[in-house]
């Protein structure tokens, strides 16, 4: 018999009870803040036609997807099925499928996994947690102020320092426009997208792999480069981009966020980015992504404006706008900074330790007494050895161990051990109910 030697697929992980409590934590602090902001709960199939997927992420993007072999149909009639990439196209099929029973603007958040074929490396999976928020059906920038605070709300929860980039597409296509590349836009993004991560010089080589001219290349690296406030940059671009109307009303909407902004008091660290591009076939306005300032990590939060992500399912001209946290890397980053609260850990507050099986069913009707006032409880299912029991409920950081032997029977009452002071006393049930509660 060949012994199978136990594994997981390179880019997932396993969590334990101490990292699914770190994980709820994350979940439901990101929760609470959407629901500040009237967003509701949706889901969607983890699988989706491979037709609704392609064709949405350009090229790099389609390129991980994970297809499905196998869907239990049989091959020559089943459509092909891959594992879901983001969750904002399954949602923007959802919107359409679904238009008749929607309230526009619709606002939804969403909390799922997605799978991408890529190379794991720290910080990047293959399988990941994305908590998604958006607004569609409106076309105002106040969407894009809000996704601002759910920002700076989340993380003040969190306890991070972090910095919001933010620039826009029609400031990008604009640069495309003046520098004479008009038709390479998505080129000259996909590569400026990169700089953090592989440097000037070799996002100047990609550039000219991907085919712009010297001269080109030469009048992009101003905008490279450029630095100071962000009312600086914005005076700047807007005298560069002077001669693109697309590019022009770019900065108008880039003015207009930071106006917001001023309007509403967001404290949040902001910079205007001309850098940043996302490398999403999808956006057509504002972009965004947040990144750590104390811990070296990618991109921990990103999103931006849609103006027509709906029309490739036909229904055109809705737009729309959204971010999404990535709960994996942001699982990281309080892992590293040590961020977690000890109260977040819903762990058992006491143990009944029997000597016998009188002793055990005693136990349980008392247990079922805890429960109904809130306290959670285990039993230790047998009456082993006591220090068998107490080296569980040592392991499980149990703080208190209710001892269960014939005089506690015959007194009604338990003799509980407080497992940190080490003292113990006898209490009836009321008073262990008062205890605990404490």
């Amino acid at each position: 018999m060949n012994i199978q030697k136990p594994n997981i697929p390179k880019g997932t992980r396993d969590f334990g009870a101490i990292e699914m409590a770190r994980r709820n934590y994350i979940f439901s602090t990101i929760r609470s803040v959407f629901a500040l902001y009237g967003f509701q709960q949706l889901e969607t199939p983890s699988m989706e036609l491979i037709s609704t997927l392609m064709g949405k992420y350009g090229e790099e993007g389609d390129k991980l997807l994970f297809r499905i072999q196998n869907s239990g149909e049989k091959a020559a009639e089943a459509p092909e099925k891959g594992l879901r990439y983001d969750l904002t196209v399954p949602f923007a099929r959802y919107v359409v499928q679904h238009r008749e029973e929607i309230q526009f603007p619709f606002r939804r958040y969403q909390i799922q996994p997605v799978w991408r074929a890529d190379r794991p490396q720290k910080g990047r999976y293959r399988e990941f947690y994305q908590c998604d928020v958006d607004v569609i059906g409106t076309s105002s920038l106040v969407s894009e102020l809000e996704l601002i605070q759910i920002v700076e709300e989340v993380y003040r929860r969190f306890g991070m320092r972090v910095c919001l980039h933010i620039n826009n597409r029609k400031v990008l296509a604009g640069i495309a426009e003046v520098i004479g590349e008009p038709d390479k836009m998505m080129d000259i993004t996909v590569a400026i997208d990169k700089l953090d991560k592989i440097g000037l010089d070799n996002v100047n080589k990609e550039l000219s792999e991907r085919g712009l001219n010297e001269k080109a290349i030469a009048k992009l690296q101003p905008i490279l480069a450029l630095s100071g406030s962000n009312e600086d940059k914005l005076n700047t671009i807007a005298q560069v981009l002077a001669g693109s109307e697309t590019g022009t009303k770019g900065v108008a909407e880039l003015r207009e966020i930071f106006d917001l902004c001023r309007t509403a008091e967001v404290k949040l660290n902001i910079e205007l980015d001309l850098t940043l591009a996302r490398g999403l076939n999808y956006y057509t306005g504002a972009i965004f992504e947040v990144k750590a300032l104390d811990v070296q990590m990618g991109s921990i939060t990103g999103g931006g404006r849609y103006d027509n992500l709906t029309g490739i399912f036909g229904m055109p001209d809705v737009s729309g706008v959204g971010i999404s946290f990535g709960a994996d890397r942001i699982y990281d980053c309080l892992t590293e900074l040590n961020l977690y609260p000890e109260s977040m850990m819903d762990s058992t507050q006491v143990l009944f330790v029997t000597f016998g099986e009188a002793e055990l069913r005693y136990a349980l009707s008392w247990a079922k007494e805890l429960r109904t006032q809130g306290i959670r409880v285990e039993v230790y299912p047998e009456p082993a050895k006591m220090k068998k029991q107490m080296g569980y409920a040592d392991a499980k950081l149990i703080p208190f161990v209710a001892i269960v032997g014939g005089n506690e029977m015959e007194s009604n009452t338990v003799m509980l051990k407080d497992m940190a002071s080490g003292t113990q006393e006898a209490l009836t049930i009321e008073q262990l109910v008062a205890t605990l509660k404490k």
